[in-house]
């Protein structure tokens, strides 16, 4: 038996998330469909974190376990014969002896795409949230922002459904920044794979939250984002995000933002777990 290593990205709209369910299409489902089709068998899939409904990732990364004797690019070449058009696998390697896509995590990097234009973009529906309700002050998100980064308990901003040892959890950086016209995108995450930089060359009105963390809790960034939604509105004062940090009760923070503005964009590992 070998383990592989897969990188992939997928669109997230049409799927009930990453991983399986009843009578559901689900990547992970069509991922190992794709495998069984390839090799004859079914091939369990382990990912880094499982992405929600509506949710995208650019650089998922999958633990497979096969006995299949293909060279890795053979086998990228022929996954991406075999899936659907909005998942690609990005990446095929043969990964050490005992590398675990979860447990050998340093840190995930996640953006949430926002676009407060008075008018609907009709092209990024899919990858973005449009909040019409005025022009979210960028300053004031960051500064309320300040306070989450660091090793804090999350539990205000963790969903109720996915129970976990500690609510507590790191986080290494926390950037807010809105695109600029003409300029491919404001700031990356490092990532090769960072198309979403791509939606703010339209226009200034598209603002780009990058989180990176040494985990993260169920609907975690989605209840960040919409929390300092709150404050680019005026609405709750600059303080308020990390009131809520401190108080450890999900119903201080601000509601959950949708799902299609949050991208998966890149996950790191510790170096002796890399091919």
């Amino acid at each position: 038996m070998r383990t592989l290593k897969l990188t992939i990205a997928y669109d997230g709209t049409a799927y009930a998330g990453w991983q399986l369910q009843p009578g559901k299409p689900t990547v992970q489902g069509l991922l190992e469909c794709a495998l069984k089709k390839i090799t004859g068998r079914r091939a369990p899939t382990l990912a880094s974190g499982r992405t929600d409904a509506g949710v995208h990732a650019l650089g998922q990364v999958v633990g497979v376990r096969t006995d299949c004797l293909l060279p890795p690019e053979t086998l990228l070449k022929a996954l991406n014969a075999h899936l659907p058009r909005d998942i690609a696998v990005l990446e095929a390697v043969d990964a050490p002896d005992g590398f675990h896509p979860i447990r050998d995590v340093l840190r995930k990097r996640y953006r949430y795409v926002i676009h407060d234009g008075s008018v609907r973009d009709v092209f990024c529906r899919r990858t973005a949230w449009h909040d019409a309700r005025g022009r979210l002050d960028v300053e004031a998100m960051r500064r309320a922002a300040a306070p989450l980064v660091g090793r804090h308990d999350f539990r205000s901003f963790q969903s109720s459904g996915a129970p976990r040892k500690t609510t507590v959890r790191t986080v290494f950086e926390l950037s807010i920044d809105r695109g600029r016209a003409g300029q491919g995108g404001g700031p990356s995450l490092s990532d090769r794979h960072d198309h979403t930089a791509a939606l703010s060359a339209f226009s200034d009105s598209f603002i780009l939250i990058d989180i990176a963390a040494d985990g993260f809790l169920y609907n975690m960034v989605r209840a960040i984002v919409g929390t300092l939604a709150q404050v680019g509105r005026g609405r709750k004062p600059e303080s308020w995000p990390g009131e809520a940090l401190e108080a450890a009760d999900r119903r201080r923070a601000g509601p959950t933002a949708p799902p299609q503005g949050l991208f998966l964009v890149h996950v790191d590992y510790a170096p002796g777990s890399n091919p």
